[in-house]
């Protein structure tokens, strides 16, 4: 970990008070769903989404169903809640990747939120020859597990330290996947210190910002049409988001 990662401290008090803007934020998908119905449709590969710290499929249920509708063979993660890395999380999803590589015969897309995205991350670093891109959401892959809001939750939950690690889950956290990475992140992020989130240059890597909470990133408009707009690229001919035009007033530049 970099000086400047270990550096990093949680959101303040006023952003984090600040998360109850997701309520808000589902309201604004729910109106905006016939703009959203504009987002490019899918190939029909498949697509997995984990859910966040103590969240479950029920969160990203409607990312799920979105993506569904424009042409995705979407799964959730079916462990129930997110309790951190217990016994049998990881071989479980493991196995969930084969499972929809073989079923599909196609490579399958990884869509993490928070902690569903270091999760991710890993896969797609343990297998990159079953993965075919990775996005985060609000995931703090690059900072220090105690410069987030939630540290001390996943401790209690986990049964492990914060900044316990398995090498052998994908190695070293902030290494890039070998596969076209995105990371979405929110400089209003009230978890999450939201420079944790950013992934450092690369080919194929990008950072799209938008603007809004941590706990509404599953289902704020900008994140949903970021994601179907990502996951509709063909497989081989990645290229950066499009920040051109409409988008300029609605994505601020990550590099500002």
């Amino acid at each position: 970990m970099t000086a400047a990662a270990q550096t990093l401290h949680p959101p303040s008090r006023t952003l984090m008070f600040l998360e109850g803007r997701a309520i808000h934020e589902f309201g604004a998908f729910l109106g905006a769903l016939p703009l959203l119905s504009l987002a490019p449709r899918g190939d029909g590969h498949p697509v997995l989404v984990l859910p966040g710290l103590v969240t479950s499929d029920i969160a990203t249920r409607p990312l799920r169903s979105f993506l569904k509708g424009r042409g995705y063979a979407v799964s959730g993660w079916g462990l129930g809640r997110n309790y951190g890395l217990r016994d049998g999380v990881q071989e479980r999803m493991i196995s969930l990747v084969q499972e929809l590589n073989e079923a599909h015969g196609r490579k399958v897309s990884l869509v993490g939120w928070s902690l569903g995205g270091l999760y991710a991350r890993q896969l797609a670093k343990m297998m990159p020859d079953r993965v075919r891109s990775v996005i985060t959401l609000g995931s703090p892959f690059a900072g220090s597990p105690k410069a987030t809001n939630a540290w001390r939750v996943y401790e209690a939950v986990s049964g492990q330290p914060a900044d316990h690690s398995n090498p052998a889950f994908g190695g070293d956290m902030a290494e890039t996947p070998p596969v076209p990475t995105t990371a979405i992140f929110s400089r209003t992020d009230g978890i999450c210190a939201w420079q944790g989130c950013v992934e450092k240059p690369g080919t194929m890597v990008e950072n799209i910002e938008v603007q809004g909470s941590h706990c509404g990133m599953g289902h704020h408009p900008a994140v949903v049409y970021a994601v179907a707009d990502r996951l509709a690229q063909a497989e081989g001919e990645w290229a950066p988001f499009d920040r051109s035009g409409w988008r300029s007033l609605v994505y601020p530049d990550p590099s500002r």
